[in-house]
């Protein structure tokens, strides 16, 4: 059985010797001796629960809870930062909420999984046209982690110990990576842009568009951590590469990337998609599996599982990573988007993104006390310096029924992060710029 299976199995309660038994095993007396340490005051506490409601009050009930929220549907919004808003075409819920996918495991048996292997060859091979990647694999938990598992794959493969960090990369994505390098003992160091790569690092990790929005000079990058004989690993915003040329084409190692972008709703905190793809040499230092196609005996296509380096399915001492989610029906989500949208419907997403954020923040830039304090290419997202601390800018905001920007005035002063999409509208954008004006 495959960790975190589900078995369906039938209750058998033990008999009074059986219980007995093990409780002499354990030598006490009584099931009650097991919980001693808890205070009895807390062993079996009165819950304060209100009467039970019927059906049709408790829909009442929770719309009326869920209508406090600041909704996507009715609030204009300007939020991006990790979790952004795209337009999903109504074919990704159709083909995602069939039961054959949607409960779906992950495909241990070839001979019965071939609609969904088939799904996640399509869906590495789309990665790959993506990135400009040799190969990728089928899914990580999100972006953050991916990243943590580029660089412990870089250090497998290139001996050294020592992790570098542009310090434009997200502070989530290096806590992250901190926390999977930490018990491992190795160190990761945030660098300068200016700075030389470390002459011992195993990699240099670069995020692109960066934590402020900002497309990075990937070619210089990727050039100056090859010379201190590092990989370059690259953080991307897949939308971004609808317009931008991919990591592949500058050289880049390892290619990561957060897909929930690609057909999923920015909901409370998930379901998110990492991206994973690298070079053809680095194949079997990749974490996760990887889905191939063969033909069979009589000359029949077919997809199996090529590659699986997790501890479940090899020695643990020759594993790369225990990450063992299924991401199959997220990541048939980032497929079908793709190619729904094809090569020029994501080059139009892209460029609707750059073309109204550079509108956004030109008519930001305009308004008395604001000013876009960075220069550079930016995709979607920019910093904007406003007259007042952000909290109290957003604070105004929603009250004018609109989703500001995140506050990161610990990394610029009264820095506002904000993001603007194909979603947003001129009209949207205008208010916008009207409202800030008016709280300013």
């Amino acid at each position: 059985m495959g960790s975190g299976a589900l078995v369906a199995v039938s209750y058998s309660s033990h008999t009074e010797d059986q219980r007995r038994a093990m409780l002499d095993a354990v030598g006490v007396a009584s099931v009650d001796e097991l919980f001693q340490d808890i205070p009895l005051l807390f062993r079996n506490p009165r819950l304060d629960l209100p009467a039970p409601l019927s059906e049709l009050e408790l829909r009442r009930e929770l719309g009326a809870l869920a209508g406090r929220n600041a909704n996507l549907e009715e609030y204009a919004c300007f939020l991006g930062a990790g979790a952004y808003r795209h337009f999903i075409p109504g074919v990704v819920h159709h083909i995602t909420g069939r039961g054959e996918f949607y409960t779906s495991y992950t495909p241990y048996q070839a001979e019965i999984s071939q609609g969904t292997l088939q799904a996640i060859y399509e869906f590495q091979s789309l990665v790959c046209l993506l990135t400009g990647m040799d190969v990728a694999n089928s899914g990580m938990y999100d972006g953050a982690s991916a990243l943590a598992e580029a660089a412990l794959m870089a250090c497998r493969v290139t001996g050294r110990y020592l992790v570098a960090a542009l310090d434009t990369v997200s502070p989530n994505y290096r806590w992250v990576v901190e926390t999977y390098l930490g018990p491992k003992g190795i160190p990761l160091e945030v660098v300068a842009q200016s700075d030389h790569t470390p002459k011992d690092a195993a990699c240099v990790l670069v995020q692109s568009p960066n934590n402020f929005g900002y497309v990075e000079d990937l070619a210089a990058l990727v050039a100056g951590a090859h010379e201190a004989g590092a990989l370059a690993v690259v953080a991307v915003d897949p939308i971004s590469l609808g317009l931008f040329r991919p990591p592949g084409d500058h050289g880049a190692d390892i290619v990561v990337g957060e897909g929930q972008a690609l057909g999923t709703p920015p909901t409370f905190g998930g379901p998110y998609l990492g991206l994973f793809a690298c070079k053809q040499e680095y194949l079997r230092q990749m974490p996760g599996r990887i889905v191939g196609r063969t033909v069979d005996t009589e000359g029949r296509e077919g997809f199996v599982l090529t590659l699986q380096t997790r501890e479940q399915h090899i020695r643990r001492e020759r594993a790369t990573s225990n990450i063992c989610t299924s991401q199959n029906l997220v990541a048939l989500a980032a497929t079908v988007y793709l190619a729904t949208l094809g090569k020029s419907g994501l080059r139009q997403v892209a460029e609707q993104c750059y073309h109204k954020a550079h509108y956004a923040a030109s008519r930001i830039s305009r308004l008395r006390g604001y000013s876009v304090p960075l220069s550079g290419v930016f995709f979607k997202e920019f910093v904007v310096s406003c007259p007042r601390p952000p909290c109290e800018i957003n604070e105004g905001l929603l009250e004018r029924r609109v989703i500001g920007g995140l506050d990161i005035s610990d990394l610029v002063p009264n820095g506002m992060l904000l993001c603007v999409t194909e979603m947003n509208t001129k009209q949207e954008i205008d208010a916008l710029v009207e409202s800030l004006k008016a709280i300013a």
